[in-house]
C-alpha cells in the first residue's frame, strides 16, 4: 500500500512540471518570510517490536509482531524562510490520535490443535506533536512546486498509564509519557490565487524505548518498542 502510495506521488510530481505555463497565482508568497496555516490529514502507526532473548523457551512466544492501525491528526502551521524561497524552516504543532496493536503467537498448549495461540493488545494514544523541520523546496513552476523535508519531533502521550497503577487481572501495556522521534518526508504545492495548498507524506520513527517492564504476562515477552507512523497530510498555508 505505501509503495502505491509512493509511486502515485511520483507520478503527482511528474505532471506538475510538465503542465504547460500558466499566469502565476499568488505572487507575493514566496516574499514573505513568515506563513501561517493549518494541517488535517490522517496516519497509521505501530511499534518497532523487540521480544526479549530467548523468549520461545521462557514463554512459548513464537512471534511478536505489530498491526497497523489507521488514525488521524490536526495541527498549526508556522513557517519561516530562511534567506530564500528553496529553503525554510516549519514548525507545526499538532494532536494526533493513534492506536496500536500487538500480537503475540504462541506455542497452542493443546496440543491436539495444529493452529498457533494469537493474542491481541491495543495500546490506544493522543498524543501532542511538536516537530520542527528544515524544508528543501523547488524553485516555483507555474503554480506548482515539490519539497523534501526532514527534521525531529517531540511527543507527548496524554493518554500514557506510565504512573498508573497496573492492573494483574487483567494487565496493560505501559509506555513512557515523552517521546522523540526523527522524521522524514516530501509533498507538493499548488499555488491558489488567496493561498497554498499542500499534499505531504511523512515517515516518522522513535528514537528510544518507550516500553516500561512491570512483570506482567503481557509484558514479560518484550524487551522494546519504538514507535512507528506514517502520515498523510494536507496542508492550508496563506
Amino acid at each position: 500500500m505505501k509503495f502505491f502510495l509512493f509511486l502515485f506521488f511520483l507520478i503527482f510530481i511528474g505532471l506538475g512540471f510538465t503542465q504547460p505555463h500558466k499566469t502565476w497565482n499568488y505572487k507575493k508568497f514566496d516574499d514573505k518570510v513568515f506563513h501561517f496555516g493549518f494541517m488535517m490529514g490522517g496516519n497509521t502507526c505501530d511499534f518497532t517490536s523487540y521480544p526479549v532473548l530467548d523468549a520461545y523457551n521462557l514463554y512459548g512466544l513464537k512471534s511478536l509482531t505489530t498491526k497497523v492501525q489507521p488514525g488521524g491528526q490536526v495541527g498549526i502551521i508556522s513557517t519561516m524562510k530562511i534567506f530564500t524561497p528553496v529553503l525554510r524552516l516549519r514548525f507545526i504543532p499538532s494532536i494526533s490520535f493513534q492506536e496500536k496493536v500487538l500480537l503475540y503467537t504462541y506455542d497452542n498448549p493443546d496440543t491436539t490443535q495444529i493452529f498457533d495461540l494469537v493474542e491481541e493488545e491495543r495500546v490506544s494514544s493522543t498524543s501532542l506533536d511538536f516537530p520542527l523541520m528544515l524544508q528543501y523546496r523547488t524553485l516555483r513552476y507555474n503554480n506548482f512546486a515539490a519539497y523534501f523535508l526532514a527534521g525531529a519531533q517531540y511527543s507527548i502521550d496524554l493518554q500514557s498509564q506510565e504512573t498508573a497503577t497496573q492492573n494483574f487481572i487483567d494487565p496493560f501495556i505501559k509506555i513512557k509519557k515523552m517521546d522523540f522521534q526523527g522524521q522524514i518526508g516530501a509533498g507538493v504545492e499548488f499555488f491558489l490565487p488567496y493561498f497554498k495548498f499542500g499534499i505531504e507524506i511523512k515517515y516518522s520513527h522513535g528514537l528510544r524505548n518507550t516500553f516500561i517492564q512491570d512483570f506482567t504476562p503481557v509484558s514479560n515477552p518484550i524487551q522494546k518498542l519504538y514507535n512507528r507512523l506514517w502520515f498523510l497530510s494536507f496542508t492550508f498555508e496563506g
